[in-house]
């Protein structure tokens, strides 16, 4: 087995695990599986599925993920994140087309984590992250005003935004008083619990209390009751009891498996496995800055793959690592995988034990605690952070990747945040690119040494030799500005020495253009001579036959060769230029001779 693909409960067992390790970990297994009963409910309802397909899929893929996975301390399960996603999909495809697709995110998760991309995190820059989280948080808290207003909307609520928000407007005089009241009372409830008590989870004491009040009160709703406070039970569950124990694995999901249904669905699935990984991959970066342990990304990937290949089979949705449940996880003391395959052992009991009873749970009471989600999701203050503290450019992608996320699509918004911030970041290195021509003259005024880098060649530096010298890197989008500056070297030096000794990297663009720069200065009778090659840059010039192109014995490795390989071929020229002229009399002497 690959290292980097060892799961870390292997590790953790092979490294020798105690009763101590065991006591903490129950703890916090067992607190982390009651503060996500709720949550994997909500996540459900609120992505348009049956409530129990939340509980099926923190339960599969939280023990195969936490089984497999890279990360001592995560915890896994739906998130809000999925919401949207999962909402679009289902609304166009249905239940069939969203398994389908996840488990398609599945096998792109572990290619990915075979191909060692577990470093994909880093290729996403900090505001496409923040600007989609925040976009979610804005959708996930736009689904739940029908819930939290005990709205009557007869039409299929639309997917998009404005679409959404028409219709709550159209339909807001429907709004039911007896809903609006839970609502209100449970939203300062999760709002402000955490001041009062950390030992018991807010979103669990507001689900438990609204769904008492309403039993207490006789408002659930219901076929004697039509104007009540919409529960689980009404919503789901009017015609079909809640079901019982927990579902054997159905392939018959692959029944109607095509072609081109694996074409239509091939888009979406790449989303949740994108989705998927970034959340994953970051929610083990906050584990490990928590524990000050190190994950593996390439095991997290292939793990997050095999739970999301195995959730859809047992009735669940997309899964991924949760910050929230994972930090909780580890304030409560879980050190190893063991916490995370508890917590999904004490949702699975739950679930058989009180399954009945999730049916008189309120909805608003849900939509509350996706309310407080929203909330921590949108990170309003990193936003802020960055509107009042960044870069213009920065800024920009910050604004299009929310607003992206919110009026279109969140697959739009990530491809256009992840493309303009990587066309920004080239703007940024082409402009940082500096060129600089030196003479032996030159070299003798400050001003044409802005980095003093060449001072030292000041005497050394023979007449009929200019210097080229190239700070940063030279790609595709400096070429323009490397060939401008070229053009600006008034005479025609003998010899031309490219100092690449501060070049970090050059691409193939770059290399055509040291290519045709050769060619040029060959034509003028000027020798080209390479000085201070770094890896890449070096690797990159070889790999292409500019080094056999130019010639090996001018590749110098510093500034001393490079002026020492000049002089070479200064002397070797001036012995060429006496030979041939002594050769130009002597023929003219025989003629001269011949003739008399």
């Amino acid at each position: 087995m690959r290292p980097d693909l060892k799961p870390k409960l292997l590790s953790v067992l092979q490294s020798g695990y105690g009763k101590k390790d065991f006591k903490s970990d129950l703890i916090a297994g067992v607190i982390v599986g009651v503060i996500a009963l709720p949550l994997a409910i909500a996540f459900a309802v609120a992505s348009g599925v049956a409530p129990e397909k939340g509980l099926y899929t923190a339960i599969v893929a939280g023990f195969a993920i936490a089984l497999l996975g890279g990360s001592r301390t995560q915890v896994c399960g739906p998130t809000g994140a999925f919401i949207p996603i999962i909402y679009a999909i289902v609304a166009q495809y249905g239940l069939s087309g969203l398994a389908f697709a996840t488990v398609m995110a599945g096998v792109i998760l572990v290619a990915m984590g075979l191909a060692k991309m577990g470093a994909l995190l880093k290729f996403i820059s900090y505001p496409v992250i923040v600007g989609f989280t925040a976009g979610i948080a804005v959708t996930i808290f736009s689904t739940q005003i029908p819930d939290l207003f005990g709205l009557s909307i007869p039409e299929k609520i639309p997917g998009d935004f404005i679409g959404k928000w028409s219709l709550y407007i159209q339909y807001f005089d429907t709004a039911n008083w007896k809903t609006c009241l839970i609502s209100l009372l449970a939203t300062i409830a999760v709002f402000t619990w955490p001041r009062l008590t950390s030992k018991i989870p807010g979103a669990l004491f507001v689900i438990v209390a609204a769904t008492l009040a309403v039993l207490f009160l006789g408002w659930g709703a219901g076929t004697e009751n039509p104007k009540g406070v919409v529960t689980i039970g009404s919503k789901f569950f009017m015609e079909k009891p809640f079901p019982s124990g927990f579902p054997m694995p159905d392939f018959g999901i692959f029944a109607d498996l095509s072609f081109e249904k694996m074409r239509e669905l091939i888009a979406p699935a790449f989303l949740i496995a994108l989705l998927g990984s970034i959340e994953s991959l970051l929610s083990a970066v906050v584990a490990d800055g928590m524990t000050g342990r190190r994950h593996r990304p390439n095991a997290e990937l292939v793990a997050q793959g095999v739970g999301n290949i195995l959730s859809p089979i047992f009735g669940g949705i997309p899964a991924t690592g949760a910050i929230a449940r994972t930090a909780a996880n580890i304030k409560n003391g879980g050190r190893t995988p063991i916490a995370a395959l508890i917590h999904a052992g004490v949702l699975l009991a739950i679930l058989l034990c009180l399954g009945e009873y999730i049916v008189f749970v309120p909805m608003c009471a849900l939509g509350a605690v996706l309310v407080l989600v929203s909330y921590t999701m949108s990170g309003w203050r990193s936003f802020y952070g960055l509107l009042r503290t960044s870069p213009k450019s920065d800024i920009i992608v910050l604004i299009l990747t929310f607003l992206l996320t919110v009026f279109v699509d969140l697959s739009v918004a990530i491809e256009v945040g992840v493309v303009l911030s990587a066309f920004l970041f080239l703007k940024r290195e082409s402009e940082t690119a500096e060129f600089h021509v030196f003479s032996r003259k030159q070299l003798g005024e400050d001003e044409y040494d802005p980095h003093g880098t060449l001072a030292v060649w000041r005497e050394k530096l023979p007449d009929d030799v200019e210097i080229f010298e190239v700070f940063g890197s030279l790609f595709f989008g400096a070429v323009d500005q490397f060939r401008e500056n070229f053009k600006r070297v008034g005479r025609k030096p003998k010899v031309f020495i490219l100092d690449l000794s501060n070049l970090i990297s050059i691409d193939a663009t770059g290399i055509r253009a040291i290519s045709e720069t050769r060619i040029d200065m060959e034509a003028n009778g000027t020798a080209l001579v390479i000085a201070g090659l770094h890896p890449q840059p070096k690797k990159a010039i070889e790999h292409a036959g500019l080094d056999k192109e130019i010639g090996i014995e001018n590749i110098c490795p510093d500034m001393q060769t490079a002026i020492s390989r000049s002089r070479s071929i200064l002397a070797a020229r001036k012995l060429a230029t006496l030979r041939a002229k002594r050769a130009a009399r002597s023929a003219k002497t025989t003629k001269s001779s011949e003739q008399q």
